[in-house]
């Protein structure tokens, strides 16, 4: 059985789906320098404007509800994919009110998100995903599985993280967190910007006139240390060899890869390695983090989106802020370029070397 995505919204910085493409193309970074999180310093983030994540979880998933085929969503599973769940509103609890007392430890789990959309929407049943910043990824990739054998026909995937204090302080203390938007594959590039956002896809096992096929996933686990992936690219090149395999794909069959690309002198470096030794400077490559930012556990989801409208817009996406390419060996287009394209990979690497690939196709 093969899976379909069917339906899809996002809101992030840049707002909706149809903003953010249009930013996407037209090179137009949704970042913004702030000097709030950090005491005497600032840090290039993606931020949006809201009450809470609970409540963009909610417009979220109502509009996928209101553009699908479906009625409601008592027959469909939810997987969400988060690397904070909760903790933004405890945080703001234990910020304001320098105590522990008034937080609810029931809204801060990993699965708090999910268990708070299942009593809102009546989903049939929820699992809840953190592995970091392929959290959503491999919900896409379980989701596929899922789709697969028949377990189920109808599975919402949602990749949610809001932006915290301990993830921006978190990486600032790890020297990877740029002062200034981020510029993935420069040369002279200087770290990654902590963002923010919640997208969300449905995958069905029926293929409608605008589908997008899920064609492939693929993983690996390279465990070359806790934050570095591994120098020889190993890892990397195994996840994308996984999912074309998966997807029954030639290596020549994939014509863009929506790179992980968060512009830190260690993944960039890494991921062009393996996309070279993979592809060579046949496939285009690009990162849209330097749109969004990186938005952790959300990554998958969104740029699974961004996947899919590349498709539908037959349209690579140029990379913004690029001046001076390190890698010479890769394809890094600074333009839109119309194409027909056939195959798009997206990657999503995390802490650990924790590795996941996923194809999408028409």
């Amino acid at each position: 059985m093969n899976a379909y995505i069917n339906t899809y919204e996002l809101l992030c910085d840049a707002g909706d789906t149809k903003s953010l493409m249009e930013a996407v193309y037209n090179k137009e970074s949704a970042l913004v320098i702030d000097n709030s999180y950090i005491k005497d310093a600032t840090a290039g983030l993606g931020k949006m404007e809201y009450e809470d994540i609970f409540t963009v979880m909610d417009a979220v998933t109502a509009k996928v509800l209101k553009e699908s085929n479906l009625e409601n969503f008592h027959n469909t599973l939810l997987i969400l994919g988060s690397s904070v769940g909760g903790m933004q509103e405890c945080e703001q609890i234990f910020y304001s009110e320098k105590s522990f007392k008034n937080i609810d430890p029931n809204r801060y789990s990993m699965n708090a998100l999910s268990d708070y959309l299942m009593k809102k929407f009546n989903f049939y049943d929820t699992r809840a995903l953190s592995t970091a910043c392929t959290s959503s990824a491999n919900a896409l990739l379980l989701a596929k599985r899922l789709i697969e054998v028949e377990a189920y026909e109808n599975i919402l995937v949602m990749g949610v993280d809001g932006l915290c204090y301990s993830t921006v302080l978190g990486f600032y203390a790890l020297s990877v967190l740029s002062d200034k938007k981020c510029t993935p594959f420069d040369k002279n590039r200087n770290g990654m910007n902590v963002a923010e956002a919640v997208g969300a896809l449905l995958i069905q096992n029926v293929k409608q006139s605008d589908s997008i096929e899920l064609k492939g996933v693929g993983a690996s686990s390279d465990a070359y240390h806790m934050t570095n992936p591994d120098p020889e690219a190993g890892g990397a090149i195994a996840s994308m060899e996984n999912a074309i395999a998966d997807a029954g794909l030639d290596i020549g069959e994939i014509d863009y890869v929506n790179a992980h690309g968060t512009a830190t002198i260690a993944n960039d470096r890494v991921e062009s390695l393996a996309i070279e030794k993979l592809f060579g400077k046949n496939v285009y490559v690009s990162s849209t983090k330097a749109i969004t930012g990186h938005t952790l556990g959300a990554a998958g989801a969104i740029e699974a989106i961004i996947s899919c409208e590349v498709l539908k817009h037959a349209m690579i996406p140029p990379q913004t802020g690029l001046k001076e390419l390190e890698n010479q060996n890769i394809n890094v287009p600074v333009q839109s370029i119309e194409m027909n394209i056939r195959n798009v990979i997206s990657n999503s690497f995390a802490f650990g070397g924790n590795n996941t690939s996923i194809v999408f196709g028409v």
